[in-house]
């Protein structure tokens, strides 16, 4: 029997325990995709930008008392990257011409494959179409990527980002919500 999943706006007293829901996805989930040293590479370009919190477009998932996982959309021009990643723009998109972005999803190893993923990506399409977007990207990480395809995202663009020292793969994908 699969666990209720509910959902609430995360805050930024939140921080200490999305942070370790994090950790665990980075270095658990990834394991099937990248070698050690892409994993410690990905945690420089991975997790937590608290604007996203201060904004109010995060969300966690909670399921039997647990963070199941979380994840948000964002109204401004950074793609990824946590607080910590150089490079970020704090720039507000325009909703008529730009995509809004997906951000920082993370599902718990405990929860994965139980629609943890499904539901963040639900609620940010729903939240970014109230504010009148039109389109979503996201950065996709190697893990991720089956999932939103699954979920109608279409590949845009296959990088690799080496901020954090060993190259990542990645997939810029998107979209339309209307």
């Amino acid at each position: 029997m699969s666990a209720r999943l509910t959902h609430r706006i995360a805050g930024l007293a939140d921080i200490p325990v999305l942070t370790v829901v994090m950790d665990a996805a980075i270095g658990q989930l990834q394991k099937g995709f990248l070698d050690p040293a892409q994993i410690a590479s990905s945690r420089m370009i991975m997790g937590l930008d608290r604007q996203l919190l201060v904004d109010g477009t995060y969300f966690i998932v909670e399921a039997q008392g647990h963070i199941a996982g979380c994840g948000g959309w964002s109204r401004r021009a950074t793609l990824y990257g946590g607080d910590h990643t150089p490079g970020r723009d704090a720039a507000l998109l325009d909703p008529a011409v730009d995509p809004a972005r997906v951000r920082a999803m993370y599902t718990h190893p405990d929860f994965a494959r139980r629609g943890v993923g499904r539901l963040i990506l639900r609620l940010c399409e729903d939240a970014a179409r109230t504010e009148g977007f039109q389109r979503l990207e996201l950065m996709a990480t190697l893990s991720g990527r089956a999932l939103y395809s699954q979920c109608g995202y279409t590949d845009i663009e296959a990088i690799e980002d080496a901020r954090g020292g060993a190259a990542v793969p990645l997939v810029r994908m998107g979209k339309a919500i209307i």
